[in-house]
């Protein structure tokens, strides 16, 4: 169910946040959303489950201290203002109850490492954008709501996140891996030899670490009955722009990474939100620009699928970066996750609302 927000919520939802000229505007928005209430979901409900997937920009590199240092979380609250839902009266970050923060990754020789999983809560040394995004769904949402992130960083579309279904293509006189080919390429006419990896490796372990967290439900959601997988979301493209090839098929592999996540765990009907790179803007040429591109292209609003109107959104995250490039982690400004995570978080606000 869908909770009926005051109007401060309202005036943060009446900000149009892919715009490139309402940084300062959405950032302001920001500030007005309201404080955790500090009380449980209503657990007669099935938990809405939200995964993130992507490569670093996903993962998260914001540095969350010291206060005195620019573009740390700490200072950002504390000397700039902002995200005052994270902090109580007394200066602690605040904990809410009704969303889980859970973030795995593939472990060194195989298997799942858990990294969090607890209420959500600033903890540890870096954030990524779902503190944004879990706040917004909490705000939103009744029921039980799971933030569960399945990522890694350094890893392309092309062919670590490759999607099943995928399949050979040629480019400049190579031959380029389908899902679960090796090696990435080989010249035409010559046999290709596989190496220790295959196309769509990192999508395959991604994957299986997050249905491994929902068959152990009780685990990471105490007393949770049941889930549905309510939406997906999406920060990634680095990798793939140093590499031609996988720039130019970005967009039909991001078209079938959409439907193939929805397939894989059997929920059509769930939401998809993608982030463009923070550092590229529109119009960029070269690799940047055909990701950007694509990107935008599957925009449910702006787009030019029709099958996604209403159920995709893609975010223009430049006027949320505060500077540096995806390579370099945003130089580690914690307002750059902040920012992009509350613009996602919204994003899919949006699109809930209109599925309802």
């Amino acid at each position: 169910m869908i909770k009926i927000l005051c109007t401060v919520t309202c005036l943060f939802a009446a900000v149009h946040i892919t715009s490139p000229d309402l940084t300062a505007q959405k950032q302001k928005a920001s500030k007005q959303l309201p404080d955790p209430d500090g009380k449980s979901a209503k657990m007669t409900k099935k938990v809405k489950v939200f995964i993130l997937l992507g490569q670093s920009n996903m993962l998260g590199a914001g540095k969350i201290g010291p206060e005195t240092k620019d573009g740390s979380l700490e200072h950002a609250v504390k000397s700039e203002d902002l995200y005052p839902f994270l902090v109580d009266d007394e200066g602690a970050w605040t904990e809410r109850k009704d969303v889980r923060n859970v973030r795995v990754m593939v472990a060194r020789g195989g298997g799942m490492r858990v990294f969090n999983n607890e209420w959500m809560t600033i903890k540890g040394g870096k954030i990524g954008p779902e503190y944004g995004i879990g706040h917004h769904l909490g705000n939103l949402i009744d029921e039980p709501v799971m933030i569960l992130k399945s990522c890694i960083g350094n890893r392309s579309l092309g062919w670590d996140l490759l999607p099943p279904g995928s399949e050979q293509f040629e480019s400049d006189g190579y031959v380029y891996a389908g899902y679960k080919d090796s090696p990435d390429k080989w010249k035409k006419g010559t046999e290709p030899k596989p190496i220790g990896w295959y196309a769509g490796k990192q999508y395959d372990d991604d994957i299986a670490n997050a249905k491994k967290v929902l068959d152990e439900l009780d685990k990471y959601y105490p007393g949770g009955k049941g889930y549905e997988i309510a939406g997906f979301f999406w920060w990634q493209g680095a990798k793939d722009c140093g590499n031609a090839a996988h720039a130019k098929r970005y967009e039909q592999n991001l078209v079938r990474l959409i439907e193939q996540l929805r397939k894989d765990f059997e929920a059509p009907k769930a939401k998809f939100v993608c982030a463009t790179l923070g550092h590229v803007k529109k119009g960029s040429g070269g690799n940047e620009g055909a990701v950007l591109k694509a990107q935008m292209a599957v925009d449910g609003k702006k787009g030019k699928y029709k099958k996604f109107r209403g159920n995709v959104s893609t975010v223009y995250s430049k006027p949320f970066c505060h500077g540096g490039s995806a390579n370099s982690h945003y130089g580690g400004n914690a307002k750059t996750y902040m920012d992009v995570g509350l613009a996602m978080g919204e994003a899919m606000v949006e699109l809930l609302k209109k599925g309802k």
